[in-house]
């Protein structure tokens, strides 16, 4: 009887270690994760997402690799452009795994090595290029730091989607002198375009002047508007040249009448109608 109850009891014991070592085995993944498998210190291969077992004592979990997209800020910290203006251009990438196998084989942490490139290449591509690049071309300078990035990772598994700047930052007496050039900048393209209007009109006004020589007629009936719409206000005094074409007693009075003076004296002899 003790011995078999001794048997019972060493069989409940090797099934709980046997349940115990299946369990230590059981792995979850999330959808988005993925682990490479290592059976004694060899790369078997790359297991998710879901249950997957491993054995135990013989493999083991390398890493575990996020596919899902991942952010990075990062930013320059007082680097020379091209003509020795020292800026920090703060910018954001955004990458993700292509490749577990290679991201985790081919260098020792990716997310480290990543960041790191693409600092190196911000401050090299920095001072390849001209304060006004910077501040103007944003968008193309972000494109190509893609692009060097990209050429970088590609070895390690990570694909770099895209970059952006942020945000440079320049010396406060720069910002101040960059002011003061904006503004007369404004300045100058206000007096270009006010002498332009200027030299406009002073061509249409000779064009009119030499109808009007050539025209009588016109010259009249323009003479004529121009009082009558000096003559709209009441509360002027208006002085008529007696060698006025066709001036007369009736046109002034015409006159007076439109600016509601109610009467209108015509004084011949000197020219002025009050």
């Amino acid at each position: 009887m003790q011995y078999t109850e001794l048997i019972i009891f060493l069989i409940v014991v090797l099934a709980f270690f046997i349940l115990m070592f299946i369990a230590s085995g059981i792995k979850i993944l999330k959808e988005w994760e993925r682990v490479a498998i290592l059976r004694l210190g060899k790369f078997k291969h790359i297991r998710g997402p879901g249950i997957i077992w491993i054995t135990p004592l013989l493999d083991k979990v390398a890493m575990k690799v996020s596919l899902r997209l991942q952010t990075y800020a990062f930013k320059t910290e007082r680097s020379l452009t091209k003509d020795n203006v020292p800026v920090v251009v703060d910018a954001v990438m955004y990458f993700r795994v292509i490749n577990v196998e290679k991201a985790i084989l081919s260098v020792e942490r990716y997310t480290i090595a990543v960041e790191l490139a693409a600092q190196t290449t911000l401050r090299e591509t920095t001072g390849k290029v001209t304060l006004d690049e910077v501040l103007s071309e944003r968008d193309k300078i972000a494109q190509h730091l893609q692009e060097l990035i990209d050429e970088k990772t590609e070895h390690w598994g990570v694909k770099v989607t895209a970059v952006e700047i942020r945000d440079v930052v320049i010396p406060t007496q720069l910002q101040d002198a960059m002011s003061r050039e904006a503004q007369a900048e404004r300045e100058r393209r206000a007096r270009i375009t006010l002498a332009t209007a200027e030299l406009e009109a002073s061509e249409t006004m000779l064009k009119a002047a030499k109808i009007y020589e050539e025209s009588q007629v016109g010259f009249v009936l323009r003479t004529w508007n121009i009082m009558q719409e000096i003559s709209k206000n009441a509360n002027l005094i208006i002085m008529l040249p007696t060698n006025i074409p066709e001036v007369g007693a009736s046109a002034a009075a015409s006159v007076a009448l439109a600016a509601g003076t109610g009467g209108l004296k015509v004084p011949r002899d000197k020219g002025s109608v009050q």
